[in-house]
């Protein structure tokens, strides 16, 4: 059976599918997953084990090996995507409350909106910019896992995060980062099991929550991929080209959400008990945003792509990869 390829056609499956069954399993028979022991421990209470080591894993596949143009384009994207998510869950709290608009909440907003899917943009990096752009995933990595939307929360006065909550999230980032840059086969090894352990967080995190949430959600879910897309992929798009003095299809290929991003609010409700209530709710609408940015996103990168060639072509700007190749040098006779 083909059941890693078929979840893979999906957008976002190998975490989004085990989601579902996890929540099918607590809705209709949860008593299955309290038995106890290593089962009880594996599928429904082991969240902060999991995702700890999924951070560890993310950790290990970042490389600041990379110089030069690569880190800056990281940089850059990383900070816009960033800074524009932090803004927009801000500007809705401040607007509509807690209560958000459509049932999405601060901490689902800034978790979807600042994490991107880096399978998603390398691809898109491959087809449509060049070596410098796959490069930037080294930096744009950093915004998987808890902490940046831990840090934007507790700066903010959205939630209480301890000082030593931060640390503590980061810990796990900072020993995968050393191993993975200190050992090639470490890095192997862990890069590896960030792919294993992706199913087994979304069935955890579905085990803790309802299909009656999930459908709650589903408007919500919908909006804030719309969202994502709108504002850290279109609106990316122009700030990007602008400050790179050209048009650049690479702003649009962060608008979306990463599937790890689905653990970070069980992550951070860790960290500060009061935003236990909305996590079912938060995580629900974060899985629905995965699944509309994973379709919407290549779609418009390859949209953008073509009105920046055309509109660079028309300025005098040629990719490198779209130059003429150079004139072989002739070589001398001997004399």
């Amino acid at each position: 059976m083909k059941i890693v390829q078929t979840m893979k056609k999906f957008p976002g499956g190998m975490m989004v599918i085990p989601l579902l069954l996890g929540c099918i399993v607590n809705t209709f028979i949860p008593s299955v997953l309290q038995i106890g022991g290593f089962t009880t421990g594996l599928f429904k209470s082991g969240t902060a084990t999991l995702v700890g080591l999924f951070i560890l894993c993310s950790g290990a596949s970042i490389n600041f090996r990379q110089a030069g143009l690569p880190l800056y384009k990281g940089a850059v994207l990383t900070i816009l995507k960033y800074v524009i998510g932090v803004l927009l869950g801000l500007g809705i709290n401040k607007i509509f409350g807690p209560s958000g608009i459509f049932g999405l909440s601060a901490l689902a907003v800034i978790t979807a909106v600042t994490n991107s899917n880096g399978a998603i943009y390398t691809a898109l990096a491959k087809e449509f910019g060049d070596n410098t752009d796959v490069g930037a995933i080294a930096i744009l990595s950093l915004n998987d896992g808890p902490f940046l939307t831990m840090i934007a929360l507790g700066t903010t006065g959205l939630a209480d995060i301890p000082f030593i909550s931060l640390v503590a999230a980061i810990v796990p980032l900072i020993i995968g980062m050393i191993l993975g840059n200190l050992d090639p086969d470490f890095k192997k090894i862990l890069s590896d099991g960030l792919t294993m352990l992706l199913p087994f967080n979304g069935f955890v995190l579905g085990a803790n929550t309802s299909l009656k949430t999930i459908a709650e959600a589903g408007v919500g879910g919908i909006v804030l991929g719309l969202m994502t897309v709108l504002f850290t992929g279109v609106l990316t798009y122009y700030i990007y080209s602008f400050i790179r003095r050209k048009k650049d299809p690479m702003g649009m290929a962060i608008g979306t959400t990463g599937g790890n991003a689905v653990a970070v609010p069980a992550s951070v409700a860790m960290a500060d008990p009061s935003l236990e209530p909305i996590v079912p709710m938060a995580t629900a609408q974060v899985a629905g945003a995965v699944v509309v940015t994973a379709i919407l996103t290549p779609i418009l990168t390859g949209v953008f792509s073509k009105m920046a060639k055309r509109d660079n072509a028309k300025k005098g700007i040629i990719d490198p990869e779209d130059a003429p190749p150079a004139e072989p040098a002739e070589e001398k006779k001997p004399e």
